[in-house]
């Protein structure tokens, strides 16, 4: 299963909030609601995510083996 989890850490990190990440950058708000729901997002919105915070893929998502 993909994890977001590392997507939020990153925000955290690197001081960065929702609202700046919908707004200044213009991502969907949408895209942020199927990410908290741990739901698909597309490959160009992870290597925008990547672009805008300036990081590697790893910082963004992570696949977690179910129990």
């Amino acid at each position: 299963m993909i994890s977001y989890k590392p997507f939020y850490e990153t925000l955290f990190l690197k001081n960065i909030t929702e609202y700046e990440l919908i707004f200044k950058h213009g991502l969907s708000a949408n895209t942020l609601y199927r990410m908290k729901k741990g739901e698909a997002i597309t490959t160009k919105t992870l290597d925008t995510l990547c672009f805008i915070l300036d990081c590697s893929v790893s910082d963004i998502i992570e696949y977690e083996k179910p129990d």
